[in-house]
């Protein structure tokens, strides 16, 4: 956090300190590392309190969100972790690229439709 304005004027309350205690309890780091930048921009562009606090709320709910998909896929313990940037298409000739990278956008889940996938597993590379 930023050292400025970390006293409010009038009081000897160290806003700062509050601030890192506050995140803290709230086991919200992101917030913590945005806010004084926040307060910052907040105070040269004339943010009322609400767009303040909206800003600091987005920034910690993004973190949340990224880590909270890598905390999920830890959790279900894969062997391994794939990707559609990974998958072999020179190995399985079957599969049409155009056809994957469409199904990767993930309309069908938008369009609340099925996907299904109908043919022999390939084991080990066989």
């Amino acid at each position: 956090m930023s050292s400025n304005n970390t006293k409010q004027a009038g009081s000897n309350r160290d806003v700062t300190s509050e601030l890192i205690y506050l995140t803290k309890a709230l086991k919200a780091p992101a917030l913590r590392d945005a806010a004084a930048r926040l307060a910052d921009r907040a105070r040269s562009e004339e943010w009322s309190h609400e767009e303040y606090l909206a800003a600091c709320l987005q920034r910690e709910v993004a973190a949340r969100d990224s880590h909270g998909a890598d905390g999920r896929i830890r959790a279900a313990r894969f062997p391994s972790r794939k990707s559609l940037e990974d998958f072999d298409f020179d190995h399985q000739r079957s599969v049409k690229r155009e056809v994957i990278s469409h199904l990767g956008t993930l309309d069908f889940v938008v369009g609340k439709e099925n996907v299904i996938f109908l043919g022999p597993p390939v084991i080990n590379g066989a």
